[in-house]
């Protein structure tokens, strides 16, 4: 027992150690990233000259680019993020004895972002301008559409999963304000409204 014993304790002072004071270097998030998302929105309009609501909702799909920016030694990290969606989310709602219907086809971001980083996991929020169309359409009429720019504000969490590779898990809320619908093309002058809310994931590669 006493020779095995010894024998172990030569085979450890053999093994490299720490020097002293060694502490391991964290993960720092500065840099640019290119990603995909999706996810699924959900939402309200509202038809001003008929006052009924539709809720809209529907899948998205898109891309994403990034850059972060962490000081060595603190845990704060600061970013600034864009995004554009393909979306199908639409509604209708009765008006008048025919349908109204909202639609959305596409949905971007641009957004500051804020975290505080425990290594590699980084929970963050984030706000700022929100880009996408808006549709109104009533049966038999030619309806209307307009590019909104409104805001949003949201929060999620982001970590590593292996080597540069990121994932991410956010909510955002979203205000695209109004399009106005003239009587010949919605049969009275409305306006249609459109909020939503977006609950997406993401894959980043950072370079």
């Amino acid at each position: 027992m006493c020779f095995a014993f010894g024998a172990t304790a030569a085979v450890a002072a053999d093994l490299p150690r720490a020097p002293a004071g060694f502490v391991p270097v964290a993960y720092n998030w500065t840099g640019l990233y290119l990603g995909i998302n999706g996810g699924y929105a959900w939402g309200s309009s509202r038809w001003s000259g008929y006052a009924n609501n539709a809720d809209p909702s529907g899948v998205m799909v898109g891309g994403t680019i990034g850059y972060n920016w962490q000081a060595l030694g603190s845990p704060w990290v600061f970013g600034l993020e864009g995004d554009i969606d393909w979306t199908n989310i639409k509604d209708s709602t009765a008006c008048g004895g025919l349908n109204c219907q909202t639609k959305n086809n596409w949905f971007g971001t641009v957004r500051g972002r804020v975290g505080y980083a425990f290594d590699r996991f980084l929970p963050y929020f984030t706000g700022g301008l929100a880009v996408g169309d808006i549709e109104a359409n009533r049966t038999g009429f030619i309806g209307s559409s307009s590019t909104n720019a409104g805001w949003t504000i949201g929060a999620g969490i982001e970590g590593v999963i292996a080597g540069n590779w990121t994932a991410k898990v956010e909510y955002l809320y979203a205000d695209l304000g109004d399009t106005t619908c003239s009587a010949v093309a919605c049969g009275v002058p409305t306006n249609v409204d459109l909020t939503v809310n977006v609950v997406r994931a993401g894959l980043n590669y950072r370079f």
